[in-house]
């Protein structure tokens, strides 16, 4: 089972607009499914055995290693078991900023998470890293001391949220900067299995809302059946009709938010699913509501 570490903070008064952990250990705390969301993401890798699938693409990490997620690609963690999977994570919404970055004359401080396309910035636990993990800490004390006073007065107090808020400036300005470098994308060389892997997350992106077989996949893309199979199990830890079934997910989340106008029946179709009886069994099962109702949570 996965432990939270002393300093760790979890979403409370806050999540609405930030929320994050510090230095989380273990592999058994998150669900490790492909996901996404609306917030943008720092992540930071401190340390462990541990492979980052974010869409089509792998990265083996490295200590130090931060990567910036617009939230909407579908991403996930596949840690190993060999070590201890540690790392930090901050979740925040660019609108909660919008306004204070204007202000201060700096509204393009979210092109990393906008214009990157989900990069990953090698820091070797250089003082750019160290930065990088002290402001993550810095900013978890400071929402433990919001929640703290909320759960002792009833009130938010609007002198630490701004605070919080500066805070956060400040980490994403050293990260835009970072980010401007040629050399901050990561660009290592993989093995021939994360390649293929790769080539096999990127056919089903393109093919998923038509009927799709491991034999389809295999033989479009000259593989044998059995090793498409287990070297995509072996890297990204889910079969391949998994990923199938998480990008269908994503991309009926994504339509029920934005297109409020189709029909369920037309976004069954529109993303795969064999029927409309198949499609509401399988939203319900893994987002725990109907799309009926995610749609109208959504749309309040």
């Amino acid at each position: 089972m996965g432990m939270l570490t002393d300093s760790s903070f979890r979403k409370r008064i806050m999540d609405e607009w930030i929320y994050g952990y510090y230095r989380i250990q273990g592999v058994d705390f998150y669900n490790f499914n492909f996901h996404s969301h609306q917030e943008y993401e720092i992540y930071f890798f401190h340390s462990g055995d541990c492979r980052y699938l974010i869409n089509n693409r792998i990265y083996e990490l490295q200590p130090g290693d931060i990567i910036l997620l617009d939230g909407m690609t579908l991403h996930k963690a596949n840690p190993g078991t060999d070590s201890t999977y540690t790392r930090s994570t901050i979740h925040f919404s660019p609108i909660w900023l919008r306004e204070s970055l204007i202000g201060l004359g700096i509204p393009n401080l979210l092109d990393p998470f906008k214009k990157l396309n989900n990069c990953l910035l090698r820091t070797g636990y250089d003082e750019f890293g160290q930065f990088v993990d002290g402001s993550i800490k810095e900013i978890g004390h400071s929402l433990t001391h919001i929640d703290e006073e909320f759960q002792r007065t009833g009130k938010k107090n609007e002198f630490l949220e701004a605070e919080i808020k500066l805070e956060l400036i400040q980490l994403l300005m050293g990260i835009y900067k970072m980010s401007q470098k040629e050399l901050s994308q990561v660009t290592s060389k993989k093995s021939e299995k994360e390649l293929h892997t790769e080539a096999i997350a990127s056919w089903i992106n393109e093919h998923y809302a038509e009927k799709i077989s491991l034999d389809r996949i295999a033989e479009e893309l000259s593989l044998s059946k059995y090793y498409a199979s287990h070297i995509f199990k072996e890297v990204t830890g889910f079969t391949v009709m998994e990923y199938v079934m998480a990008c269908r997910l994503n991309q009926v989340k994504y339509l029920l938010e934005m297109e409020p106008n189709l029909s369920l029946t037309d976004i069954s179709r529109a993303t795969g699913f064999e029927s409309v009886a198949h499609f509401s069994r399988f939203f319900k099962e893994k987002v725990g509501v109907t799309p009926s109702q995610y749609r109208k949570n959504k749309h309040r």
